[in-house]
């Protein structure tokens, strides 16, 4: 594809690291974690799979540094109708890229802290490894309310690089029509993306989408008029992904913040249990909101500024494409439905018994 033509240069030595430092310890060491149970010590075997976890952000990285050179390009010259690798430094040290690695990990952390405290709350409203349960749920209680509060103070800062780089993409989310000195943070809005305008606004904070997106009450944020038709992402998606986002992150700030005030009474919390088992689906609805939000958002674009989505498209027949995408709703389908099994059933089972037979000391 063109696509693949145009960014070639600047992706190749990315993913080219990824694959060969991140990709290559997760694998080789899941495979000693996979088959070392009897073969390592306690220590030893455990220590494979931090390590798992260590490539794992290291994978994250490198992939999201190449997906923020796709919202903010740099370090490249236009050479031959393609984008050549000028700067791999600037690459790989700009703010954009390390802002959207910490947000998505953080989610991530934030996720599993929930998915580990509804599943320990399961078992502790049922009396079921009552010990075992209340160490885990503690663990992860405090995980996911470090990385909720962290999450929440690093949005605010990636959105105000947003509205630095990407100013199309802030009034989206905000459905601000008209640019505004001292714009409002609306609560509630409906937006009428047709017509240009919003059927209902209720609950504007003067001053605070400006203070918030520039630090000043006072500064102007440009408005969806002030940008070509053609070149505004789709605001009505956008906008509310983004509510949908914002209004998860607060939510697991209060819940956190509550069952930490709790923690010391969970077994007379029936109530509570209950709403954190509920919860475990919420942080993966907050990421899924969140890079609807980042890819939809940056629309027309697919490399920000220089290189358009139509453009990009691979030039196949639409049987073609239509046949690979019904192969990947099948295989992901079949895998999402196995997965889910098999998470569902380990989690219900509890904790496996120790092994009688000692293990092998590496």
């Amino acid at each position: 594809s063109r696509y693949s033509r145009y960014v070639g240069d600047i992706f190749g030595s990315l993913l080219a690291i990824e694959a060969t430092l991140a990709f290559f310890l997760e694998s080789t060491f899941l495979a000693v974690w996979a088959f070392g149970w009897k073969r390592l010590s306690p220590r030893m075997h455990a220590a494979c799979i931090w390590l798992v976890a260590l490539a794992s952000n290291l994978s994250a990285l490198w992939i999201l540094i190449a997906n923020a050179w796709m919202q903010h390009p740099v370090g490249y010259v236009l050479r031959n109708n393609r984008a050549e690798l000028s700067d791999f430094f600037a690459v790989v040290t700009q703010p954009f890229a390390w802002q959207i690695f910490f947000h998505t990990v953080s989610g991530a952390y934030i996720l599993t802290g929930f998915f580990v405290m509804g599943v320990s709350a399961y078992h502790l409203l049922r009396k079921q490894h009552v010990a075992f349960f209340t160490k885990s749920f503690r663990l992860a209680l405090g995980m996911a309310l470090i990385f909720s509060v962290a999450e929440v103070v690093q949005g605010h800062i990636h959105g105000a690089e947003v509205a630095k780089i990407q100013p199309a993409k802030l009034a989206a989310m905000e459905a601000l029509w008209e640019t505004k000195a001292g714009a409002p943070q609306t609560l509630f809005i409906i937006p009428d993306e047709k017509n240009e305008r919003n059927l209902v606004e209720f609950g504007a904070i003067p001053g605070a989408l400006s203070m918030l997106a520039y630090h000043d009450p006072n500064a102007v944020v440009k408005g969806l008029k002030d940008f070509k038709p053609e070149d505004r992402p789709p605001v009505t998606l956008t906008f509310v992904a983004f509510r949908i986002m914002v209004g998860l992150g607060f939510l697991f700030v209060a819940l956190t913040g509550w069952t930490w005030v709790r923690r010391k009474k969970l077994l007379e919390s029936p109530g509570l249990l209950k709403i954190l088992i509920w919860s475990i689906p919420l942080p993966y609805i907050a990421l899924q909101a969140g890079w609807i939000v980042t890819e939809v958002g940056r629309q027309p674009w697919i490399v920000y500024g220089i290189m358009r989505t139509k453009d990009a498209v691979s030039p196949i027949a639409a049987s073609q494409v239509g046949i690979s995408l019904t192969a990947f709703i099948v295989v992901y389908t079949v895998l999402g439905i196995v997965a889910f099994y098999l998470i569902r059933k380990f989690a219900i089972a509890g904790p496996a018994p120790e092994p009688a037979t000692a293990r092998g000391e590496v």
